[in-house]
């Protein structure tokens, strides 16, 4: 007896699992991310062409860059610093003096900052690796209160009047960095390749292990690995780009002070990530953006108490998107995405 042709067709109807539904929508997410980088990136490679003001996107990048290093510290390795100004201020510091008083080149001035910071992040991190909590959250705060001491008192920094009028310079002897058009596609590419950094190390089986800490340490030990080796190196590896951060500030805006290193700066960098999402790649760049922005805007009209509107700012945002705005449309659109 034959089968109806209505039972074949139905029999024979392609259905979707829910694996393949979730890949679906994966990609589909994954496009609409790598659009947004796509349109981000040709933003910034023709800001200075649509009037928007070199020095200002310069400076964003650098406290961007700045937040992303302390992102890939708190966010994928679960290390709460409160220390953090010592590597961007004092890496500062380092290029501006180098740069200034030695006749360093630029190039030179930034290596400086970045190794100086990354040796300022060993000795921070053999201190203070072994506690965790609290405990590391105030250690760090400690050791970075030393060393803004130690660049109050250094005769090197200048101590409340900081350094002053540092040149830029020519980058390899080539680049004319006075040109503010040619200063900002240099910031803007070094951004550009220490973004990419931080996406390739925390999606590396180094990043892994790094978030596995994050989750569950004690489980990370049971399997083998070496924890504090791995926090250690996420440690410097932070530090490292946080003095990259503070160097290139220093060549952006010519000088370096005591505010670069002033534990305000910390929470500074702990306001940008947590305000745009902890954790996630694109949040912390977009809270250097709100804060920054915020301080440009409202400086010249309501003076320091710009610093109380973007502490409201900060307090509504915890309270209402306790994951950051990216974090939070992150899950909005997981919400989403699982009810269909």
């Amino acid at each position: 007896m034959s089968t109806p042709s209505s039972t074949v067709a139905v029999e024979e109807l392609p259905v979707e699992t829910p694996n393949a539904a979730v890949a679906r929508h994966g990609q589909g997410m994954n496009k609409a991310v790598r659009f947004t980088y796509l349109g981000l990136l040709v933003l910034a490679l023709v800001a200075p062409l649509i009037g928007l003001y070199p020095v200002f996107v310069m400076k964003l990048l650098c406290f961007a860059l700045f937040a992303c290093a302390f992102n890939l510290l708190l966010g994928f390795t679960g290390l709460l610093s409160f220390g953090h100004a010592a590597f961007f201020g004092f890496a500062a510091y380092v290029t501006g003096w180098f740069v200034k008083a030695q006749g360093w080149t630029p190039e030179l001035g930034v290596l400086a900052g970045v190794v100086s910071a990354a040796l300022l992040g060993i000795v921070f991190g053999v201190v203070a690796i072994r506690r965790q909590g609290i405990y590391f959250a105030m250690i760090t705060l400690a050791l970075s209160q030393m060393v803004f001491f130690l660049c109050l008192q250094a005769p090197f920094t200048g101590g409340e009047d900081g350094l002053q009028g540092v040149p830029r310079g020519k980058l390899f002897g080539v680049l004319p960095l006075v040109d503010d058009r040619v200063m900002y596609y240099v910031v803007l590419a070094v951004f550009i390749a220490c973004f990419l950094g931080i996406l390739r190390i925390v999606t590396s089986p180094f990043g892994q292990v790094l978030k596995m800490i994050r989750e569950n340490e004690p489980r990370a030990i049971s399997l083998g690995y070496e924890v504090d080796r791995y926090k250690l190196l996420a440690f410097v590896l932070s530090a490292s780009l946080a003095g990259l951060a503070g160097s290139l500030k220093t060549l952006v805006m010519k000088f370096a002070t005591l505010s670069d290193v002033h534990w305000s700066m910390s929470g500074e960098v702990i306001l940008m990530s947590l305000l745009g999402g902890v954790g996630t790649f694109f949040g912390p760049v977009l809270g250097a953006g709100i804060v920054i922005g915020l301080q440009n805007m409202l400086a010249d009209k309501v003076g320091e108490w710009v610093t109380v509107i973007i502490g409201v700012i900060f307090v509504l945002c915890v309270l209402a998107f306790r994951k950051g705005i990216v974090g939070e449309l992150m899950a909005w659109r997981e919400r989403r995405n699982a009810k269909r």
